[in-house]
Order: C-alpha cells, then sequence, then structure tokens
C-alpha cells in the first residue's frame, strides 16, 4: 500500500490509509465482506439527450462517468471543477469515506446552472475488531529522512503527472486474476481505536504470474530498484486524474513514460518490499480519493 505523507518528527506517525499492519501485505479478511453495488446505467446527469449516458456505482469507493451539455462553460462535483474532454465527456469518483449527497453541476454559457444530487451509499466494510491494544506504528525521523522521504517524493510526482490517455473511459479489465487475498477497505479496530484501512485489493495467483495493464494509461513510475514498503512499484494515469499503483512485483516490464494499452503485460506477481507473500496490492485513486477496484471489474 502507498501511505499518506507523515510529518517528520522524533517517531513519524503511521499514515491514515497505510493498509496493513506494520509488517504485513494486508488486514486479513472476515468471512463477511462489503457489497459492491452493481453498475447503473441511465441517462446523463443533465439529461439532454437519449445517447447522452451515464455508468456508475454510486457507494463509497465507486466511480461515475457521464457527459454535459455541449454549452456547459464549468461543471463541478460538490464544488470542485472536473476535466471535461472535447466530447463533454467525464470521470469523477467518492472516497472510501465519502457519504450523503453528491452534487453534480453545470454552469452554462448563458449563466444558469443545472445540477443533480445523488446519493453515495455507505459499505458495510469489512471490520475485525480485537481485544488487544494498538502496536504503536510509525518509522523513525532517520528512516524517513535516509529512506523513505524520496520515495514518497517519487510517488507523489507521479500521481500528479496527468496525461492525454483515455483509460478513464474504459471498462477495466482484472489485471490478474486469483485468490484474493485482501479486501478494500477493510480494517482492525484495537479496543475501539481504529487502525488503517487497506487501501487495495490483493490478488494472489502465486509467484511469477504475469499481471497486465487494466486500461490504457502513461506510466508515471516504475520502480526497478524496490522501495523499502511497496517492492518494484508501478504507476499508471489513466487520463482526468485517475491512476492505477502495482506493488510488490516481481519483474517490472515497463518503464516510465511508456505508453500502455489495456491487456498489456507490466510484470510479475512477486513479494518485494514489506510483503508476507506473493501477491499483486493493486489500488486505485481518482485525485485524492481512494477507491475500490472491485467496482471497475466484472465480478
Amino acid at each position: 500500500m502507498i501511505p499518506d505523507a507523515p510529518a517528520p518528527s522524533a517517531t513519524v506517525a503511521t499514515p491514515r490509509a497505510a493498509g496493513a499492519p506494520a509488517g504485513t501485505a494486508s488486514v486479513p479478511v472476515a468471512a463477511t465482506q462489503p457489497s459492491p453495488r452493481g453498475l447503473r446505467t441511465g441517462t446523463s446527469f443533465l439529461e439532454q439527450s437519449d445517447s447522452a449516458v451515464i455508468r456508475a456505482e454510486l457507494t463509497q469507493g465507486g466511480w461515475l462517468r457521464g457527459i454535459v451539455p455541449a454549452d456547459t462553460k464549468r461543471a463541478t462535483l460538490n464544488g470542485d471543477t472536473l476535466v471535461v474532454d472535447a466530447e463533454g465527456r467525464f470521470f469523477a469518483a467518492f472516497d472510501r469515506d465519502a457519504g450523503g449527497i453528491a452534487i453534480l453541476s453545470a454552469l452554462l454559457e448563458d449563466g444558469s446552472t443545472r445540477e443533480e444530487r445523488y446519493t453515495i451509499e455507505p459499505r458495510a466494510w469489512d471490520i475485525e475488531r480485537v481485544n488487544v491494544a494498538k502496536t504503536p506504528g510509525g518509522m523513525s525521523e532517520s528512516f524517513w529522512k535516509n529512506v523513505r522521504e524520496a520515495e514518497w517524493n517519487r510517488i507523489q510526482a507521479a500521481r500528479a503527472t496527468g496525461s492525454d490517455s483515455r483509460g478513464w473511459a474504459q471498462d477495466f479489465v482484472w489485471p490478474v486474476r486469483g485468490r484474493i487475498s485482501g479486501r478494500f477497505g477493510s480494517q482492525r479496530i484495537y479496543r475501539g481505536e481504529p487502525g488503517s484501512y487497506h487501501t487495495g485489493l490483493d490478488i494472489a495467483p502465486g509467484a511469477g504470474t504475469p499481471f497486465v495493464a487494466p486500461a490504457d494509461g502513461v506510466v508515471t513510475l516504475a520502480a526497478a530498484e524496490p522501495f523499502s514498503l511497496e517492492g518494484h512499484l508501478i504507476i499508471i494515469d489513466h487520463g482526468q486524474g485517475l491512476n492505477s499503483a502495482f506493488l510488490h512485483a516481481a519483474s517490472i516490464d515497463v518503464r516510465e513514460g511508456q505508453r500502455v494499452t489495456q491487456g498489456q503485460r507490466l510484470g510479475t506477481v512477486g513479494a518485494s518490499g514489506r510483503a508476507t507473500g506473493p501477491h499483486l496490492h493493486w489500488s486505485i485513486m481518482w485525485r485524492d480519493a481512494r477507491l475500490d477496484p472491485l467496482l471497475f471489474v466484472d465480478r
């Protein structure tokens, strides 16, 4: 998992969304799993024409794709400006902890505004309550300064690198199929104190199994030298602020700046970095929102 940046101090606190407890690749999965909603298809949120469709997973960790009127000057989601392509199409998404109402709005050239409200449904996350105290986590200031800070800066730069890829508009495919060993959003509660939630989907098909790009994109990071936590890490920008990260690879078959197409081989599954066994940790982000990969693929 790729954690949020800690603030350097004598002891650096464990990041909010670091995923699994220190020393593990993922939070153990209990029998009860969250139930992702089915894909929705309907008219555009502005209902401009029969051909203007929207597809969405209107739930925590979900997403939507839609189209705005031809005379739209600015489109927003909850006040944040959306990127709209030449055809008026856009992508937007909802963080794991998002809730309440999402408001899509379009400011038109004549000064009028049209909007649609959506209810973002909560998920029944896999929460494991354990009757033990939470172990103090974090990393030393020395480790942060000498190792982790440079890695973190590369990750942030890779995520900030936009591209004109249209992978965001595709129906994603599985990067690899195998046993699901860790679910997005799962979390432990230690005597009432929440631990970090798991930020991606762990797939364990066996060491050395090739994995592929789930959608078109541009490689913005390919860590030939393994990172301390993520190991051999690949980040792919799918356009419109959407990106995928693939952790713990045994080998990498792509280079930074390379364009990849859906289904193209990226590398092989391994256990590099901080992992207890060979698996592929696949995470998806849109801007700062962490998304559930299961809501992007057939299931």
